[in-house]
């Protein structure tokens, strides 16, 4: 077994110790908007459940230079954000909106993606995702000072869409969804086998 101390490590190797090592990462694309009106689209892998009551998610947006993303600016300039799953059929386009652009283009233009309006905040979501999630800020948390760093979102859910063909009794269909995740480097993973394991009383 190998051991390693973080603090005597680059940025960048403790990211990709942690990147090849916390698999598989479920992927956020999340649209925001600008105070002038774009619409921005990207994925993030650091994502996941906070709670379920209130039913919240968590996205952290990394700052490798130490200037904020579009994603992060937009949040703290108006609060909300649209979080949706990443599926084996939309990724393509997902993939496309990791490009650097500039403030003003739009990322969603750029892949094709089709903008739909959110029911109870501003900002659109797309219509190519089977589940997104309009959301509200609740806590953000910058960590990191003025370097490399990142922007902890912790955002409440205030309206759930599901595609109707994966939804069940309350239940969405694993397979149905077809959600990818994020490994290291340009790899993905897709659901695979899916075993049981009862839980014990």
């Amino acid at each position: 077994m190998i051991s390693i101390n973080p603090k005597q490590n680059t940025e960048r190797d403790n990211y990709k110790l942690m990147i090849g090592s916390i698999i598989p990462r479920p992927i956020a694309f999340v649209t925001t908007q600008s105070k002038a009106g774009v619409v921005n689209g990207a994925p993030f892998s650091y994502f996941n459940i906070v709670s379920s009551n209130p039913p919240m998610v968590s996205l952290a947006i990394q700052r490798p230079t130490g200037e904020r993303k579009d994603t992060a600016r937009n949040i703290y300039e108006n609060r909300e954000f649209v979080v949706h799953i990443v599926d084996r059929e939309n990724v393509a386009k997902i993939n496309e909106t990791a490009a650097s652009l500039p403030p003003e283009e739009s990322e969603v233009d750029l892949a094709n993606l089709t903008l739909l309006p959110s029911t109870e905040i501003s900002v659109p979501g797309v219509q190519e995702a089977k589940v997104r999630m309009e959301c509200r800020l609740v806590q953000a948390i910058p960590f990191g000072g003025e370097g490399p760093g990142s922007d902890l979102m912790i955002g409440e859910i205030v309206q759930f869409h599901v595609d109707e063909t994966i939804y069940e009794n309350g239940r969405i269909d694993p397979r149905g969804l077809d959600a990818v995740s994020r490994l290291a480097g340009a790899n993905y993973a897709a659901i695979g086998e899916i075993f049981t394991i009862e839980r014990p009383k």
